[in-house]
């Protein structure tokens, strides 16, 4: 095989890895590897970004779906009210119906307000963010 062979190839340079100095190749590693750090950043951005507009796309489509229900629930009441008040009275159909509400929403907000509580936040990102400035002061625990 001849020195440019595939077993024997030269730098696009036009140097021979062998023939470089050190600090060309670390001059060559820092280059390849702040390349490959920003095309990594652009990859993650452009995945944000159409992740970020299907997620849009899908919370409008909910956010429909939401306004939707309701609407239903709204004539669903009304249609409880009315038939309510075949028996009782327009007046006091109208006051069971809302009580049947105030009790739904007192219970999703009982309910709601317990998970609440539950919710512990990041503590591990918490801990381990606390450890940083002595790791970097070279002051990091042993376990």
């Amino acid at each position: 095989m001849t020195a440019t062979g595939p077993l024997h190839e030269t730098t696009s340079l036009g140097v021979e890895p062998e023939d470089r100095s050190i600090g060309e190749l670390f001059s060559a590693i820092s280059a390849d590897l702040s390349t490959l750090i920003r095309q990594e950043l652009a990859l993650a951005k452009a995945e944000l970004r159409e992740s970020a507009t299907r997620a849009g796309a899908g919370a409008g489509l909910l956010g429909g779906a939401g306004y939707a229900a309701g609407m239903v629930l709204l004539f669903l009441s009304i249609a409880a009210w009315w038939g309510i008040g075949q028996w009782t009275g327009n007046a006091w159909s109208g006051v069971i119906v809302a009580v049947v509400w105030a009790i739904v929403a007192a219970i999703l907000y009982a309910v709601g307000r317990a998970k609440l509580r539950e919710v512990e936040g990041v503590p591990q990102t918490t801990e381990t963010a606390k450890k940083i400035p002595s790791a970097l002061a070279g002051n990091e625990e042993t376990r």
